[in-house]
């Protein structure tokens, strides 16, 4: 009996750390790399020291102790100090498949790729470089031909108005912009102040049927200068919006941006209302008037501010990634704006007097719907005071409606917060981070290499696993994905080493 346990046994030796197990221990998850281990001629596929009597993987030694852990268990966990993509490239050498990941530890392991998507989104426009050996056939060019010159300046164009580190001279573009920024928010400010406005009587002509008279209009009208300041500015933005959609890359993609919908939004009122100033119909004057209210659009350009600071970025990617979080913080606040609304109604009529038939002469909560602005404003800590109660009743609803308040802007709010960090980290993390220009591209092991196996080959593999049928690549990087990482480049390089 001991004899047969003995030649059952396996041993693996995994980046020079041992470990002892069974065959029938590997035999469980038919299809992987492992069971082909318990299968006749292992020896001579895998590499193995007959006097050692082991086999050997120069893999990373701490994440196998997981692998084979989920053979003796059937429990496939992540662990908490291995960076995402480094467990990833393990279950796929050894042939496991990502889902039978436990849910405890999904959220662990899934984290990495949110957050190379968060990473893409601080990526700088790809500036111009030489193309690789597939890249002649990609852009669609005949091997050998140069590029025109629309392919080479295209990419330099582009990253001179879009990416403010790409060069010295995108950096004086980007001053530029954020100067122009700053002067058209100001004179937008200025135009509604009295010392800029000067009132005027003009005097205009009115037919009535067969009578024509005069008729004196007053106007308000703004400084000359600070419409030609800010016709300056638009200048500026004009120049900078045609340059921007005729050197992208993608126009659809340039078109959805919501950034540059901005740009057009608070430009074109300006030629509008330039355009219709000098007619004298009263359709144009509607629509001129129009205009001046819509003027508010100009104040919008603050957005384009995150296109030159980070923080900003970082601002907006996390209020898109904590829309939940706000949904439920805008569900949590309704409903107890309505509770306590109706609360405070009732609870003053407690002490109202009898001859008061309506009981709202003691009281400023004369119906339920004006409760709702006290519950949002006590709610939410303002305390502004237009509003409060007069009675016991009434007060001790108002401090359970404050208590509930902080409790419920207090919940979703740390989620949020940890969303700032990660996006503020990567941020950080991608400004910092040393481009790597030559990246070293692991080959997949070859026929005839000691590392070389095809787990699931033997006759007796069954694909599959304890969650159900699949069947994994024989080798874990196929040449197609080797090619894909050599296309992927410095974004490749830069998610490695983030650790995502």
């Amino acid at each position: 009996m001991g004899w047969q346990a003995e030649r059952d046994k396996v041993v693996i030796n995994v980046g020079g750390v041992r470990h002892e197990t069974y065959r029938s221990t590997l035999q469980t998850l038919p299809g992987t790399r492992l069971a082909g281990l318990a299968e006749p001629g292992a020896a001579a596929r895998f590499d193995y020291d007959a006097g050692a009597g082991e086999f050997f993987f120069d893999r990373h030694p701490a994440v196998f102790a997981y692998v084979l852990n989920y053979y003796r268990t059937g429990k496939l966990h992540c662990p908490a100090d291995v960076c995402g993509p480094l467990f990833e490239e393990e279950l796929a050498f050894w042939g496991i498949d990502e889902t039978d990941v436990e849910a405890c530890c999904w959220m662990n392991y899934r984290q990495h790729r949110d957050a190379e998507e968060a990473l893409d989104s601080f990526e700088s426009p790809e500036g111009p470089g030489p193309p690789e050996p597939a890249e002649p056939k990609r852009l669609c060019l005949e091997e050998g031909r140069p590029a025109g010159w629309w392919r080479r300046w295209r990419p330099r164009l582009w990253a001179l108005f879009e990416d403010p580190y790409s060069s010295r001279m995108a950096r004086y573009v980007a001053f530029a912009s954020l100067f122009f920024i700053l002067i058209s928010i100001t004179t937008f400010c200025l135009e509604t102040h009295e010392a800029f406005n000067r009132v005027i009587n003009k005097t205009e002509t009115v037919t009535t049927g067969n009578q024509t008279g005069t008729q004196v209009a007053v106007e308000v009208e703004t400084e000359p200068f600070l419409t030609y300041v800010e016709g300056l500015c638009v200048v500026w933005f004009t120049f900078e919006f045609l340059m921007r959609v005729s050197f992208c890359p993608d126009k659809r993609d340039f078109i959805k941006s919501s950034l540059n919908i901005i740009d057009f939004v608070a430009i074109l009122p300006f030629y509008l209302e330039v355009g219709l100033r000098g007619l004298s119909s009263k359709a144009a004057k509607d629509v001129l008037g129009f205009l001046r209210v819509v003027r508010f659009v100009r104040i919008l350009r603050i957005f384009k501010l995150t296109r030159h600071f980070v923080g900003l970025r970082v601002l907006g990617h996390t209020l898109r990634a904590s829309t939940n979080e706000f949904l439920l913080l805008v569900i949590f606040l309704a409903l107890g704006v309505l509770i306590f609304a109706t609360m405070i109604y009732y609870a003053e009529r407690i002490g109202a007097d009898p001859d008061d038939v309506t009981g709202s002469r003691h009281t400023y909560f004369k119906n339920i719907p004006i409760g709702f602005w006290w519950a949002v404003v006590t709610m939410t800590t303002l305390g502004y005071g237009d509003m409060y109660p007069m009675t016991w009743s009434g007060m001790l609803v108002g401090a359970l409606c404050a208590l509930a308040g902080v409790l419920t802007i207090a919940m979703p709010v740390p989620v949020i917060v940890n969303n700032f960090g990660m996006y503020y980290s990567l941020a950080m993390a991608k400004q910092k981070l040393p481009k790597k220009k030559n990246k070293h591209i692991p080959r997949p092991p070859q026929p005839g290499s000691p590392g070389y196996g095809s787990p699931g080959s033997g006759p007796n593999a069954a694909p599959g696993s304890p969650r159900g049928a699949r069947r994994v690549p024989a080798c874990p990087l196929a040449q197609e994905e080797v090619v894909e990482i050599n296309r992927a480049g410095f974004k490749g390089s830069l998610r490695g080493l983030m650790g995502f």
